[in-house]
Formats: structure tokens, C-alpha cells, sequence
């Protein structure tokens, strides 16, 4: 492998997909089937502390432990922030405020584990706030309070609540946080299995999709969803060949989880067209799929914790290899460490040439971590790699042409790796921290 000298040609062509797909080795060839993918999320619940079995998990938790979750989220920031609101910093007074509201003297010797269910795409936040907070005062761009998202039908184990009674502290599968109360309907722990469980469902293949209009029942009006998001099907009774007015011969009936008035959680039937890109079982785990799904989210903007109705690096990540079935843990930094897949480790003392022959034998799909940063390797053209991700920090690289790029795509780009360079000049290849193949 050449490390010195970009590709040249056509600016535009690596933005299809069919490009890749056209240069991959083994496009169609399934990597992982249904079984293999089933043992591997077993073994990444069971070997990953980052990954949480719901429905195995306890019905108490030491008041203590639920504290220490709780205070090792919420504390402040290392660095200055300032609220986008009025541009003020963010104050020791102000962090009182939201300490306050954790309400961790309320916290029993035990703690009843309750369960609980997304209704909406819902923010997952440091603080039991709506305040965002920015690392200047004119930028909106990354909101250093939020944490993930969860989506409609992702169940959760309700651990704490607010003193003001609008936030709980939930755990998800893969991340914990604070969440507002009115997004989580509570259940129990059987009706979160078996909606997680159920053998007849419909697998969002599309970045987003949505509901049809309803004007009969605005719980399931337009609702979204997100790429891998899991919905049960109806039943096939007679009732159910009209939805609130309209058939269902052209559509999917969907059950959809519902708050009560009471905050308990029942089922809603809506409709998906057929039209959408949705499908009744995950996506084959191939080379073709994991590109094409990845450039189903080429442009969009970036979204910190999957903010800006978005996602960030990791995010698409986690989102696209979900089309397929496959659960992996939040962050990249968790993700570096999960014993999930096979995992090559850098470190200072490995050279160049070390560097090179890992990032020559990438395969299409293989993840590519540098610090706080993780990147799709989607294949090579004229000798350099290349990898797709989604990014929102100043970089440079060199284009196919020979000019080069500097500024902040803030969204999700095609880009050379080699010369891909941080805003303090470093390279990523050099700062390479390891590849995960997920396999």
C-alpha cells in the first residue's frame, strides 16, 4: 500500500453506493447468519458489563448502586460551558440546581426495579433538564447535557425519578441516563420481553420512517422511526382489515406502545405504508448491505448523542448494524473495549508499517476507531481506503483531484482516510486506536 499518494479521478463518484458495492470483494456474501448473529448478542450481554440483559435483570438494586450510577453521569462538565439560551456560562450554582433535582436522598436502601417503554423518540440527557449547554456561547451545534436517544418501542428499567417529577433515570439496553417521564410508559417485565421478543414484526431498513397520518388517533399520527427499530405486527384478525378508516391491505399494522393518562402503557394499532422502507425480517449481514444502509444516512446533519433528530458517529454505527439484528454497546470508547467481534489494538509504540498491513487487510464493514471517532471502512479505490462516518469536528484531507479539503463536514461524508487529518493537524492513521471486525 501506497501511504503517500491520494486516489485521483471523479470528485463525485464515491458518493453512490453502487460504486462500493460494484468494488467490494464479497458483496453478497452472507457474514454472519441468523444463528451466529444470535449468539453473538447473547455473548455481548453476557460479557459486556456496557450490555444489559432486560429481562434477566434483578427485581432490586442497592439504593447505593442506583447513587453511584447516577453520580457518575451527572457531574459537571470538565471545561466551560455556555447556555445557548442567553449565551451565560454555565455556573456552580447552576449545577447545584441540577444536583438538586436528582433527588438522591429519596433514593430507599432498596430499590424496586420498575419497567418501562419508549412512546416517542425521546432525548436520554446528563441532567434531569432541557437545558443545553454548548463549549461557546455561539455554537448549537453539540450539546454536551445529551447523552443518546431512545425510540418508540425500547424498553427500560425505571430506576429513579426527579425531585420535580419530570425525569427518570432509565437503563436501556446499551446506555443509562435521564429521559422524560411523559416519553416512558410504565409495564412490567414480561410485557417488555415479549414485545422485544415477538416472533411476527416489521424492521425499519430506511434512515427514517413513519407512521401514516391519523387524524382519528394522534398517539399514532406520524409517528417516527428510526433505522433498526423492531415493531411487532398486528394480529390477523378481522378487526384489523381497517385501521381507524383506513385498510390495511396497502399497509403494515403495526402495534405501537401508548401511555395512558395514568402513565401505564398500552398498544395502539397504526399503520406503515408498504411504500416505506421497512421489511418483515432484519437485513442479511453482508458487505452490500452494510454499505448501502450506511449511504441511506450519506448528508445528514450531525447529531450529537442523536440529537438534531440525527446521530453521531457511533449512532449511525449502532443504527446500522441494527438493521441486521445485531445490538452492540453506545459509545466508541465501549466499543473499542467490548469483546464483541475481533479487535485489532493500537498503541504509541506501533509503527507505520504495523498500521499499514492492519488497515490493507480492512474489509468492507470493519470499524476503524481513532480517539472519540469511529469510521464504516467501505472499501478502496486506486489503492487508498476509504471509509464512511459521520463527523461534526474540523478535519482536512486530500481530495481525489489533488486539492485539498479543510473545514467541518458536521454530517455524514465519503472521505479518503489516509490523509483525513484533526483540526491539530494529526492524522488518523497515525492516531488509530483499532479495528473491530464485527464478526
Amino acid at each position: 500500500m501506497n501511504l503517500s499518494q491520494p486516489a485521483r479521478g471523479s470528485s463525485f463518484r464515491n458518493l453512490s453506493a453502487d460504486y462500493w458495492v460494484a468494488r467490494a470483494g464479497q458483496p453478497h456474501e452472507i457474514v454472519m447468519d441468523r444463528a451466529r448473529i444470535e449468539q453473538f448478542n447473547a455473548a455481548g450481554f453476557a460479557n459486556d458489563p456496557n450490555m444489559i440483559d432486560l429481562p434477566g435483570c434483578p427485581d432490586t438494586l442497592e439504593g447505593l448502586e442506583v447513587t453511584r450510577r447516577i453520580e457518575s453521569l451527572s457531574k459537571p462538565f470538565h471545561s466551560p460551558l455556555y447556555f445557548h439560551q442567553d449565551g451565560r456560562p454555565v455556573e456552580a450554582a447552576d449545577y447545584a440546581r441540577y444536583a438538586d433535582n436528582l433527588n438522591l436522598q429519596a433514593l430507599p436502601e432498596r430499590v424496586s426495579i420498575q419497567f418501562g417503554m419508549a412512546v416517542q423518540r425521546t432525548d436520554m440527557r446528563t441532567w434531569p433538564s432541557r437545558d443545553t449547554a454548548y463549549r461557546s456561547a455561539d455554537s448549537v451545534d453539540l450539546d454536551r447535557f445529551q447523552e443518546n436517544g431512545l425510540f418508540p418501542g425500547d424498553g427500560v428499567l425505571v430506576l429513579h425519578r426527579s425531585r420535580d417529577h419530570e425525569w427518570c433515570f432509565v437503563q436501556s439496553y446499551n446506555y443509562q441516563a435521564w429521559v422524560r417521564r411523559e416519553h416512558i410508559a410504565l409495564t412490567d417485565r414480561n410485557t417488555v420481553t415479549d414485545y422485544q421478543q415477538t416472533e411476527r414484526f416489521i424492521v425499519v431498513t430506511g434512515a427514517q420512517v413513519r407512521t401514516n397520518f391519523n387524524p382519528r388517533n394522534p398517539k399514532v399520527s406520524e409517528l417516527q422511526f428510526d433505522m433498526g427499530v423492531k415493531l411487532p405486527l398486528a394480529g390477523a384478525d378481522e378487526s384489523l382489515r381497517d385501521i381507524d378508516g383506513q385498510s390495511t391491505l396497502s399497509g403494515f399494522a403495526v402495534r405501537l406502545p401508548v401511555a395512558s393518562a395514568s402513565g401505564t402503557l398500552e398498544f395502539h394499532t397504526g399503520l406503515i405504508a408498504r411504500s416505506q422502507d421497512v421489511r418483515e425480517a432484519f437485513l442479511d449481514y453482508t458487505q452490500e448491505n452494510v454499505i448501502r444502509q450506511a449511504f441511506k444516512f450519506l448528508g445528514e446533519r450531525y447529531g450529537w448523542g442523536h440529537s438534531c433528530n440525527a446521530r453521531d458517529c457511533s449512532g449511525l454505527v449502532t443504527d446500522v448494524f441494527r438493521s441486521f439484528g445485531i445490538l452492540m454497546p453506545r459509545n466508541t470508547a465501549q466499543q473499542i473495549r467490548s469483546p464483541m467481534g475481533e479487535t485489532t489494538h493500537f498503541s504509541a509504540k506501533d509503527g507505520r508499517e504495523f498500521r499499514a498491513r492492519a488497515v490493507a487487510a480492512l474489509e468492507v464493514g470493519d470499524l476503524v476507531y481513532s480517539p472519540g471517532h469511529v469510521m464504516i471502512f467501505i472499501g478502496n479505490d486506486q489503492g487508498q481506503p476509504y471509509v464512511l462516518h459521520d463527523t461534526s469536528s474540523p478535519i482536512s484531507f486530500e481530495n481525489e483531484d489533488g486539492t485539498v479539503y479543510r473545514g467541518t463536514l458536521n454530517g455524514v461524508s465519503v472521505t479518503p482516510f489516509l490523509t483525513l487529518r484533526d483540526a491539530d493537524g494529526h492524522n488518523y492513521f497515525d492516531e488509530m486506536l483499532a479495528i473491530k471486525k464485527i464478526r
